[in-house]
Formats: C-alpha cells, structure tokens, sequence
C-alpha cells in the first residue's frame, strides 16, 4: 500500500516542481515581473497528505508520530473584518515527533523547528534527516505549518503574513508542546530554521526573549528591504500583494524593517548561532554579514560562522556530504550546550 501510494507522490512530485516559490535555489529570479502560475491547491493537498506519510514510513520507527492542530492569532486582513468568525483564532497544523522509550519521568528538551520557504510546508527530504538526527539526541520535535504554507488549500494559502503573525505561529508550538507534554522541560526549549525560518527562529528570539534557551538560524533573511534590492520584481510582488503587506517596499519601508530581524538586534538575549555561506545564491551574504554587525553593535553575546564558498550554496548544510553533516554537528553541539539532550552528537 505504502510503496503504491509513495509512488504517487513521485509521479505528481515531479510535475509540481512549483512546491516552494522562493527560497530554493531552484527558482529563477527573472529580469521582468511576470504572471505566476495559478497555484493549484487541491494538488498541494495530495502532496501534504503524501508527505505525512513519508514522515510515518521513515521515522515512524523511532518516534510517536502525531498530526495536530491549535490555535494561533487571528487572520492579519480578514476579507470582512465584521463578518461571523472574522476574528476568530487561525488553526495552524503541525507534526509532532517523541522519541520512543522516552523516560517520562524526567524532564526532557525539546524543539521548534521552522521550515523554510514562502509558500512551503514541513516535510522536505532533507527535514526528515534533521528531524532523524534530533531523535537520535532525544529530543522532541515540532514542526508547524504556518499561514501561508502549502497543502491546506487556497484560504490559508493567502493568509501569508512574512514575519509577522507567521512568528506567533511558530511561537505558539511552543506552547502547545509545554501544554500537552509534562515531561518537556520549559527551561530547555529551542528552536531551529534555514532561510525564511531562519528569519522566523530570529524573529521568535527577539520578540519572546525568554521563551528559548538557544536558537540557531541558518543561512536566515535578516533584512526585506536590503534583500527585495537584490531579488528583483516577482519575488517583491509576493511581499506587496494585497492579501499581504499590499504595498511596495518603497511605499512603506517602515513595515518591511519592522519584519526584518536587523531591526531588532538590539533585543537579543537568547544564545544563538548563526550560519552563512558566501556563494549563497538565495540569501546573499551580506544580509548574515550585516546582521552579525549589527549584533556586535549592540554589544550582544552570539556564535556565528560563515563558510567559504561551500559546495551546496543555499543548502550547502543540508546535503549527505561530509561538510554538510559537520556542520549539522556544529549545530547540534551548540544546542546541546544548553539544552543537554539524553545523548547529544559527539
């Protein structure tokens, strides 16, 4: 049945090669804006259900699997701010991972993990061998679906919000795993993301200074309108569409810093490390560089390394190669340092 269905997913996968609309270095950022392709979202839908269960077959081993949802904000622009419901909570899916044979009667850490992409979703080939790696340290693991990510149809689809109530989002899978687990240690939550959840674990630490005890942020977009300079028209129209921002970076560059993690530097208090690479052909590295500066400004206490043009470019530590995976073991000695996982990474 399985070997059926994950056949499917492969058909389809390769003719919707369309699943992330930024932050991948597949796409191409063209010379002109240009029409995007409707989304098809009833696709998204197959390919979400396909994808949880990838998530079953190949951790399913070594972890109690869970599908959930909880509440989050409101909808940022409700289409009828007065109509019935308009102000109720957003339900946000995400997936729950426990290790097996847990001892629940210690306290144990666990972490949020942010995925990347605008337009995206949990569930990346290389998310399932991260999440993998963190079992096998003992940790917990969550993993939301955000506004706007893929595979729940048109309606939450445009409820994107980048940088904005996306972090609540992410910040209340926090509280849902504190909630629903008593043998999670609120003292040892992280929380983790590349590139749009770089930003997104940046922004958590920044604006909920003491509900992380470490964070790392990979390859993160810490500047929108440093880097809508550099994207070019079509990655900019997603940001100043009408069910988003809804107007230009140049019409309001006030709203585009207030997402941006370089404005809030000044506010970190959370151990973090921070990872760049120069030949990063989807978040340049002068947005990492600018960052850290402003960092050392402000006096602040964080680790940071940025790779010498490192194999992979934008996912440069998400490959099956040896640098990859050392500096996958960077990361997690720096949250074990804090965290102290059952078995941690040599």
């Amino acid at each position: 049945m399985f070997a059926a269905v994950f056949y499917l997913f492969v058909i389809v996968g390769v003719g919707l090669a369309q699943m992330s609309v930024a932050e991948s270095p597949a796409v191409q950022t063209p010379i002109a804006a240009s029409p995007a392709p409707a989304r098809n979202h009833d696709n998204d839908i197959v390919l979400k259900a396909m994808t949880n269960q990838k998530w079953y077959a190949q951790l399913g081993g070594m972890a109690d699997i869970q599908e959930i949802r909880y509440t989050s904000a409101p909808v940022a622009k409700p289409a009828n701010p007065t109509a019935p419901g308009a102000k109720n909570p957003l339900i946000i899916h995400a997936v729950v991972f426990v290790p097996k044979n847990i001892d629940k009667s210690k306290k144990h850490p666990f972490l949020v993990f942010a995925h990347q992409g605008i337009h995206s979703d949990f569930g990346r080939a290389f998310e399932i061998s991260e999440v993998r790696e963190l079992l096998e340290q003992g940790y917990s693991v969550i993993g939301p679906d955000y506004r706007g990510s893929t595979g729940y149809g048109a309606n939450f689809y445009n409820q994107i919000d980048y940088g904005g109530l996306e972090v609540e989002d992410v910040f209340r899978a926090r509280e849902w795993m504190l909630e629903n687990f008593d043998f999670l240690d609120a003292k040892r939550a992280g929380i983790i993301g590349w590139s749009h959840g770089g930003l997104i674990a940046l922004m958590n630490i920044l604006q909920h200074p003491d509900a992380f005890a470490a964070a790392y942020a990979g390859v993160p977009v810490t500047d929108l309108v440093l880097r809508l300079g550099y994207r070019g028209p079509q990655y900019a129209s997603i940001f100043s569409a009408q069910q988003h921002i809804g107007k230009p970076v140049q019409a309001d560059i006030d709203e585009y810093l207030k997402r941006s993690p370089i404005t809030h530097a000044a506010k970190l208090a959370t151990p973090l490390l921070i990872h760049g690479n120069t030949n990063d052909e989807d978040v340049n590295v002068i947005e990492v560089e600018r960052f850290v500066t402003a960092l050392k400004a402000a006096g602040k206490k964080f680790e940071y390394k940025i790779y010498e043009n490192a194999p992979g470019g934008h996912e440069f530590g998400r490959l099956d190669t040896k640098l990859a995976r050392e500096s996958r073991r960077e990361i997690y000695r720096f949250l074990a340092g804090y965290l102290k996982p059952a078995r941690g990474v040599q």
